[in-house]
């Protein structure tokens, strides 16, 4: 019986050659943006990547290891899903502009838009509301297709024009637009109630009784939005509802928090937030979301309480963590993530 011929490694020179022209956009992207920084009187930031706390998100799963100290102690450490703890700690030590092309780790991810090793820019600006954050988005995506000299972005059979004026959208407006469903009439004092939202997306998805709103919520994100985002040109989904604040502070109308998600051809590039100084709050929101991670997963993840405090010191600031290597697929050209990653994750071929 013949078998199929091995593949080869990533590597081979042919393999190699074929996704080169991707890597050498990739470069020209990153000179074009630390540049674009530079303009606008950023910092660049390197933090570091083993952390007392990799992120206190539901979903969001992270490796981890143990440190030896010299007495023989061990102790356990994370793997960052994000730069976002460390650069707050900057922004309460005093910095007040600052980026990071930060290497980021996430467990359980993989596919032709997720790597479990990725690089992700962030950046931050003190005393500056949010939607001056989101107009940087904008302006990189720009700068980007502008690097590579792409017109138009494609995947997937969607396109959208990384020139063109963007749609900014309320998330409680696509929801009612592409789905029918009156988001913030399911919002009670910050809280989602379950009930009422199962009520609207009954016949829309698929509703299990331990599904919590934020599972339908999401389930109806994913499958009735997302994919009519970024379609022809940018959109800036904005005004979150205030139960997925996650980081963000709540807006003057309680029922939404200012945090915002940019896409291009229905891709998730852009996760941004008026970031929340209210370390009670935050300390409150982390608790929930560890309980339902342990209830789900079995597991939680520390607090990481310098990180609080400094939540608590930090001036008023807006940031945005957007997903380095999607940009460069798209504008590149890329079919996948992998494509644009000068190594792929260790042991594929």
């Amino acid at each position: 019986m013949s078998r199929e011929p091995a593949p080869s490694p990533w590597w081979s020179p042919q393999r190699h050659a074929d996704v080169r022209p991707f890597l050498l956009a990739r470069a020209a992207i990153t000179r074009a943006l630390r540049a674009w920084f530079d303009e606008q009187g950023f910092t660049e930031v390197e933090t570091g990547i083993l952390q007392v706390s990799p992120g206190n998100e539901t979903h969001l799963h992270a490796p981890r290891t143990d440190l030896t100290a010299p007495d023989g102690t061990r102790h356990r450490r994370y793997f960052r899903t994000s730069p976002e703890f460390a650069c707050k700690k900057l922004l309460a030590a005093g910095e007040r502009r600052i980026f990071e092309f930060a290497r980021v780790f996430r467990d359980r991810e993989r596919g032709d838009l997720h790597l479990p090793e990725f690089t992700m820019l962030e950046w931050y600006r003190a005393e500056v509301p949010y939607d001056a954050i989101m107009a940087d988005t904008v302006v990189v995506i720009a700068h980007a297709a502008q690097a590579t000299g792409i017109r138009r972005f494609a995947f997937r059979g969607r396109t959208a024009d990384p020139f063109a004026e963007p749609e900014l959208l309320t998330v409680a407006g696509a929801f009612a637009r592409h789905a029918g469903i009156d988001l913030l009439a399911t919002i009670r004092d910050g809280a989602g109630d379950r009930g009422a939202l199962a009520q609207a997306a009954a016949g829309k998805i698929r509703i299990s009784d331990d599904d919590t709103w934020s599972d339908l919520f999401s389930k109806v994100l994913v499958e009735h939005v997302e994919p009519h985002l970024g379609q022809g040109r940018i959109t800036v989904l904005h005004e979150y509802p205030a139960p997925e604040a996650a980081l963000a502070r709540v807006a003057a109308d309680p029922r939404v928090a200012e945090r915002f998600e940019v896409y291009a051809c229905g891709v998730e590039l852009a996760n941004g937030f008026g970031e929340l100084t209210d370390a009670a709050e935050q300390r409150r929101r982390f608790a929930q979301e560890m309980a339902e991670k342990e209830r789900r997963y079995g597991e939680r993840y520390p607090l990481d309480e310098d990180f609080l405090a400094a939540v608590g010191a930090m001036p008023q600031a807006s940031g945005v963590a957007l997903g380095f290597d999607r940009l460069v697929m798209l504008a590149a050209g890329a079919t996948r993530v992998d494509q644009v990653v000068w190594t792929p994750p260790a042991g594929e071929r």
